[in-house]
């Protein structure tokens, strides 16, 4: 799961074969099956898997401080996370190919959106911020990684930060 993981979201699921999939862990196209009954059901459970994993990384504990949004927010719209896709959240670089996955799937992401979503908003002062402020940096960072230029790139999360600490009423995203 962690190399199929890593290398659906650098490269695409879609776009990246069983073989190459089992290569990267030095098994053959055929041992797949022994682990997974289809090709869909590798991306039902990686999706599920990467879903969770973004909710934990991304939700604030309800009683933590306010900074501790911030630092998410800050980390998310990072050059590092821009550069290493393999490692960050899946929306950006999965998101289309999860719009089309199964219902069970697409089930898995929303709780765990509205998990993020929940723990955003007992920290800001308007509910509907915490669901504007995920789709801003999901939207921001695949813009960032579509760009040849670091120049680009930077002034782009740059930008997206500075826009959310005015929404937010801080400054330390900036």
């Amino acid at each position: 799961m962690e190399s199929s993981r890593a290398i659906a979201k650098e490269n695409g699921f879609a776009s990246t074969g069983i073989d190459a999939l089992m290569a990267a862990i030095g098994l053959t196209g055929a041992a797949f099956y022994t682990h997974f009954p289809s090709r869909q059901a590798l991306f039902d459970a990686l999706v599920s898997e990467e879903a969770s994993n973004s909710a934990d990384l991304l939700a604030v504990d309800e009683n933590a401080p306010a900074g501790d949004l911030a630092a998410r927010l800050r980390s998310y719209l990072s050059t590092y996370h821009v550069l290493h896709p393999e490692s960050g959240c899946a929306l950006p670089t999965l998101g289309p190919e999860i719009a089309r996955a199964t219902p069970e799937a697409r089930s898995e992401v929303e709780k765990s959106l509205k998990r993020i979503a929940r723990s955003w908003s007992a920290h800001l002062d308007d509910k509907d911020k915490a669901w504007a402020i995920m789709a801003q940096c999901v939207g921001a960072l695949l813009l960032a990684r579509t760009v040849e230029s670091e120049r680009t790139r930077r002034e782009m999360l740059a930008s997206s930060r500075r826009l959310l600490a005015d929404v937010l009423g801080i400054d330390t995203l900036k």
